[in-house]
């Protein structure tokens, strides 16, 4: 086999070993990712700045009795609603993501796995990212339109019957451009989310390989991977926020001028004016709890798969 060939079939395993790893940790994940969403617009736009009443009157109080009461009014099948379209997204986005993730490094000259820079780490991160999320918006924007429904009162229509309608309906109410909505933040959340967990992950596992702390395994990527969780859900709640509120925002038959949000700075001001900081990071525990367990799944699956077939860990 020609040293071209076998290139090309690496590859081309990469990115089957991506989007395998990010659908099943999205299955695991998908009910965090329900709460998360339901917490993000809780009491949007609500009046009044003071974090207290904020708190108080939400409707999901929490990650863990946000889970409940969504249980209790839709039952399990409500913390699995989105998945399908879910699993679309991973397959399409993180596949991107995630498997152009080393051949961006290499074109940026890092042929040493163990000792590339960290900004090498990051613009690749980024880029594979950003182009990833910009071809597979309209999945997410379906996914957050159906896990955002909750429980309608007797007699009322669902929004959309299956996911399948909610693309043709977007698509026959609202056109391309409807599909495409949110593509700003998406991308910009796409591209800081990539930019800080696979880098993230990859530098600490890295330095605690060539510290002698840990040797290569399932400890040392539980801990990488948390590392990168807790980073990533930190510094990409606030831009997550703005994307599931454009998003989920009705606009069908609506002029522009009378759009709840016109764009991603129209949400950021908004959002703090009416609700403060702590709007911006609405549902961050759920989010890190989704991106935690989400990264584990998906680095270890990745990992193991990468092993089984004779490939080098990441």
């Amino acid at each position: 086999m020609g040293v071209e060939e076998k290139t090309l079939k690496e590859h081309i395993a990469r990115y089957v070993l991506s989007g395998t790893s990010c659908v099943c940790a999205a299955i695991v994940t998908n009910p965090i990712d329900v709460i998360k969403v339901r917490m993000q617009l809780d009491n949007e736009l609500r009046e009044g700045r003071k974090v207290v009443s904020v708190l108080r009157e939400r409707y999901y109080q929490g990650f863990v009795r946000g889970s409940f009461t969504i249980a209790r009014d839709e039952g399990i099948r409500g913390l699995y609603k989105g998945v399908f379209p879910s699993i679309l997204r991973e397959a399409s986005y993180s596949t991107i993501r995630l498997g152009s993730y080393e051949p961006m490094k290499e074109l940026l000259g890092a042929t040493d796995p163990a000792h590339t820079p960290l900004w090498k780490k990051i613009i690749a991160g980024a880029t594979s990212g950003a182009i990833g999320s910009s071809i597979a918006t309209p999945t997410d924007l379906v996914k957050v339109r159906l896990q955002a429904e909750r429980r309608l009162p007797s007699g009322v229509q669902p929004r959309y019957r299956s996911t399948f309608h909610a693309f043709s309906e977007i698509w026959h109410t609202e056109g391309l451009r409807g599909l495409y909505r949110g593509i700003g933040p998406t991308v910009q959340r796409a591209a800081i989310l990539t930019a800080s967990q696979i880098p993230s992950y990859d530098h600490t596992k890295h330095a605690i390989l060539n510290a002698g702390l840990m040797s290569e395994g399932f400890p040392l990527f539980c801990v990488s991977a948390m590392v990168a969780g807790f980073i990533t859900a930190f510094v990409t709640s606030p831009v997550d926020v703005i994307k599931t509120r454009i998003m989920n925002q009705a606009s069908k038959h609506l002029p522009r001028d009378q759009w709840l949000y016109r764009s991603s700075l129209d949400c950021l001001l908004k959002t703090l004016r009416s609700e403060g900081l702590f709007g911006l990071y609405k549902g961050f525990i759920p989010n890190w709890m989704r991106i935690g367990p989400h990264t584990i799944v998906t680095f270890l699956i990745f990992e193991e798969l990468r092993r089984l077939i004779g490939m080098k860990a990441l």
